[in-house]
């Protein structure tokens, strides 16, 4: 704000200072008279200081000045005496000096037709009031021609302020119109391209919370009626039992799939609380060469598996700063995530330099073709293989990149040199 008004005040400023000098220049040339022009104005006078000058002729040098003043009075014409060091100016000098009658002007419109005495040296002058042209038509004509340019100066500027709004407000009507894209080009250099690129990321977050919201409500319906299906099944399976064991099985499976149920609520509230525009992050330091060896154990004893997990944490690692609980939640399940690929190896690396932290979190599972590596980080995606056993419910990767956006990072997947999936989260330090 401050800038564009800087620029506006500049250029009001500059625009005025040269139309008025250029409108001076004008005048100026418009009412310059030359040379030939001022002898036929100050021929009377220039008459009158030669009939004058011949009176004087008879006068004693000392009673001149008395003479030329008593001279005024009785005639009202404004004649004096100056000294010849009273003029400035080598030419209007040498011009007297040789007997011609040369004219002094001021700012002020006066003039002084002045003539060198010969016996004595004296100047006679004659003041009087010069001509001022008046002002015309073409004047007024002028004046009108200069201030339209000023206003066409400020509407130059100002078109491409109001071209970039209304290219604005036609995007945001159309976004508004259920059109889930704010198609907008605006300049760097455009007045309102901050407030641009704040409706493009505005636009771009509601566009990702009605996707979220829709895949959620399809997951939902997919995810909820499955389990659902297969506990009416059991229920009805259950009042035809006669044997107690067959009646316990089937009370098994359905707390099984109750428990599954339970999973997926936790872990979609868990998405939807990281969606919301309101969460505060929890800013603190934290000993990372602690916390990471940490889960990964616990991780590491939870999954019961034969696969190896090591961890490294650069020694400086002591100062962290982050919400140590979301960033717990992004270890985890980056972790629980290789674990689902992994054959022998999982391998955690943590680092830090002098803007930001990285974790890396890899195994030597298949790893994830190059078309899908961002679109595992959408929520309810699941890259299921042929044979594989279905897991989990697609959110973990889609927690992980909300957390780590919340952080002011990201987070990326491509090719682990262990041969699988390499997921490398950074934010700033």
């Amino acid at each position: 704000m401050v800038r564009h008004f800087l620029q506006l005040y500049a250029l009001i400023v500059l625009t005025l200072a040269a139309v008025s000098w250029g409108q001076e220049q004008l005048w100026q040339e418009y009412g310059r008279r030359t040379e030939e022009e001022w002898k036929a104005e100050t021929r009377p006078q220039a008459a009158s200081l030669a009939i004058v000058e011949q009176q004087l002729a008879n006068v004693p040098h000392e009673q001149r000045a008395a003479f030329v003043a008593e001279l005024a009075a009785k005639t009202g014409v404004d004649l004096e005496l100056f000294e010849p060091q009273d003029i400035a100016g080598e030419e209007m000098i040498a011009a007297l000096a040789r007997g011609e009658v040369a004219v002094l002007r001021d700012g002020k419109n006066r003039a002084w037709v002045l003539k060198q005495l010969a016996d004595d040296g004296r100047l006679l002058a004659f003041r009087y009031v010069a001509y001022e042209p008046q002002r015309g038509l073409l004047d007024w004509v002028l004046a009108f021609i200069f201030y339209t340019a000023i206003a066409l100066v400020l509407m130059i500027w100002l078109w491409p302020l109001t071209r970039d709004l209304r290219a604005l407000e036609r995007a945001a009507t159309r976004f508004g119109d259920r059109n889930w894209s704010f198609d907008i080009d605006i300049k760097p250099h455009s007045q309102v391209y901050s407030l641009a690129q704040a409706f493009k990321r505005m636009a771009a977050r509601i566009d990702a919370l009605v996707s979220s919201q829709r895949d959620m409500s399809n997951a939902l319906s997919h995810e909820i009626k499955t389990p659902l299906s297969r506990m009416r099944f059991e229920v009805e399976m259950a009042r035809t039992a006669r044997d107690p064991q067959q009646l316990t099985q089937h009370l098994d499976n359905i707390d099984t799939d109750i428990a599954e149920l339970d999973r997926f609520v936790n872990a979609t509230l868990e998405y939807a609380i990281l969606e919301r525009a309101d969460v505060a992050l929890n800013l603190a330091p934290h000993d990372f060469t602690a916390i990471l060896p940490a889960i990964t154990d616990a991780v590491r004893r939870r999954a019961h598996t034969d696969v190896s997990i090591s961890c490294e944490v650069e020694p400086s690692a002591t100062n962290v700063v982050c919400d140590a609980h979301l960033m717990e939640t992004v270890l985890r399940n980056l972790l629980y995530n290789a674990l689902r690929y992994a054959n022998t190896q999982i391998r955690v690396a943590f680092g830090v330099s002098s803007s930001a932290y990285r974790l890396v979190v890899e195994d030597d599972g298949p790893g994830i073709p190059e078309s899908e590596r961002q679109r595992v980080f959408a929520s309810f995606v699941q890259l299921n293989e042929p044979g594989r056993h279905k897991s989990g419910f697609g959110l973990g990767l889609a927690i992980v990149k909300r957390i780590v956006e919340w952080h002011g990072g990201h987070v990326t997947a491509d090719q682990s040199a262990l041969g699988g999936a390499r997921f490398v989260v950074v934010w700033p330090a």
